[in-house]
């Protein structure tokens, strides 16, 4: 049984625990779990993290309980079907679905997934995310999966709900992307629920005026079925490689302009790198290709989080993850056996 110190790391560091020990067969036990976070321990969307990766693993658990700050986990057979995970909480859909998504695609099973929760959390991939940046690239590694909005869900009411389809994909294939390619296009997106309209629009106008995005490329979108007020805005880049999509939450007491402005940084600083990746696509994509063997992509300065996820990455598998500064806020990042 691997053992395995969270106190330096957030819920990313179980999820990918939960999701390698599927993969491998290998056991775990983490002990001081979130211990840095203002409230440490075990929450609702980290169980339900657990109990989806039981629930798909056939394993058994120790410490599974609100509050824990240790866990043991053994893994059983990995098998396909339909599942259906409410958190219950504006808990982040997505992040649940980090801790099973590997395992049933590295099993060749074929699955449907629902989760019921948050769809567009800060700190967490959005289901925009998914959809339009990070599948896209799996589909080139071999993943055969399809991935639904059915109901927006936002902090703190939550009440979202995605839906996936996984059919039978073969193992995972090397990925390589030093360049994000001919450029496409720039778009930004306002989605809105239960907020005047009038703040979507300051809020395109707030990017409109940092970044060369037209007047027929940006868009109002309406949040569908979310039982909450919620707004996010999403700057949208295209390449012939990759699409990245940067988010930025409206809040109360912050102006539809610093939400702008936000989101603005972000993707200007992005395009200025000249990388192919953002550090947040660069995060999700490290486990996949460790799965993989081999990979290699160019991103910006890696952040503490990616660090810690490869030492852990390493401790499960027999791969190499190597971070290269080749200029100023460029990096390369390489997985290899």
């Amino acid at each position: 049984m691997l053992e395995i110190d969270g106190k330096d790391g957030g819920g990313q560091l179980l999820r990918t625990a939960l999701a390698l020990s599927l993969c491998t067969g290998e056991a775990f036990r983490m002990e001081h779990i979130r211990a840095k976070r203002q409230r440490p321990g075990l929450m609702r969307q980290h169980l339900t993290a657990v109990q989806a990766a039981c629930d798909v693993g056939n394993a058994t658990v120790l410490g599974a309980e609100p509050g824990s700050l240790t866990l043991e986990f053994t893994p059983g057979t990995v098998r396909g079907g339909d599942y259906h995970w409410p958190i219950g909480t504006a808990g982040s859909t997505t992040l649940v679905l980090q801790a099973v998504l590997p395992a049933l695609w590295m099993a060749g099973v074929d699955a449907k997934l629902r989760l019921e929760g948050g769809t567009h959390n800060p700190l967490a991939p959005s289901a925009d995310f998914l959809a339009d940046s990070f599948l896209p690239l799996m589909r080139r590694m071999g993943l055969q999966a399809e991935i639904r909005l059915e109901r927006h869900g936002f902090y703190p009411a939550g009440g979202g709900a995605i839906a996936m389809d996984i059919a039978t994909s073969k193992a995972p294939m090397a990925l390589h992307l030093s360049e994000r390619g001919d450029p496409i296009g720039m778009s930004v997106t306002a989605l809105m629920s239960s907020v005047p309209g009038r703040v979507g629009e300051r809020e395109l106008d707030a990017v409109g005026r940092r970044l060369p995005i037209a007047a027929e490329h940006r868009h109002i979108r309406q949040a569908i079925g979310s039982p909450g007020p919620g707004n996010a805005l999403m700057v949208r880049v295209e390449g012939s490689e990759v699409t990245e999509l940067f988010t930025a939450f409206g809040e109360r007491g912050v102006t539809a302009e610093r939400v702008g402005e936000l989101v603005s940084s972000e993707a200007r600083a992005y395009l200025v790198s000249g990388s192919a990746v953002g550090p947040y696509l660069a995060d999700q994509l490290l486990l996949p290709l460790a799965l993989a063997g081999s990979g290699s992509f160019t991103t910006q300065a890696p952040t503490a989080h990616a660090r810690s996820n490869a030492a852990l990455i390493e401790k499960f598998l027999p791969v190499q993850i190597d971070f290269e500064e080749r200029g100023d806020d460029l990096w390369s990042v390489t997985v290899s056996t």
